[in-house]
């Protein structure tokens, strides 16, 4: 499925305080913790805890929260499908990068090993 510009405007403006609390009852329901979901998310961004809470707190934007993020050279190994997206043929930067946490965050809840989400070598 193809990305329209609309749907790339609305993903960028959608705060990461909207959607981090479904990552969090996600990765709980399915029995991961928070701890290992702010460790996804470190890895993907660089956003430690304290910077997660900070960023929740001010409300930004996706657009926002990837600005500021430094991204993890390995990053780009994160493929496949979700939300009926195929990551890799994804053109727009920030809707790719949200694409990436949400696979993350789905691999983790689906109790995928830890150096498999990671992309260890």
């Amino acid at each position: 499925m193809k990305t329209t510009p609309e749907h790339n405007e609305r993903m960028s403006k959608m705060t990461f305080a909207s959607v981090y609390p479904h990552y969090i009852a996600k990765v709980e329901r399915k029995g991961r913790s928070v701890e290992e979901l702010h460790h996804v998310i470190e890895w993907l961004t660089g956003f430690d805890e304290k910077k997660l809470h900070e960023l929740v707190d001010e409300n930004v934007t996706f657009e926002t929260f990837f600005k500021n993020a430094k991204l993890n050279q390995n990053a780009h190994l994160i493929t496949g499908v979700i939300c009926g997206y195929r990551i890799e043929e994804i053109d727009n930067h920030i809707t790719k990068q949200i694409r990436y946490l949400d696979k993350l965050v789905d691999e983790l809840a689906k109790g995928r090993k830890m150096e498999k989400i990671l992309r260890s070598t």
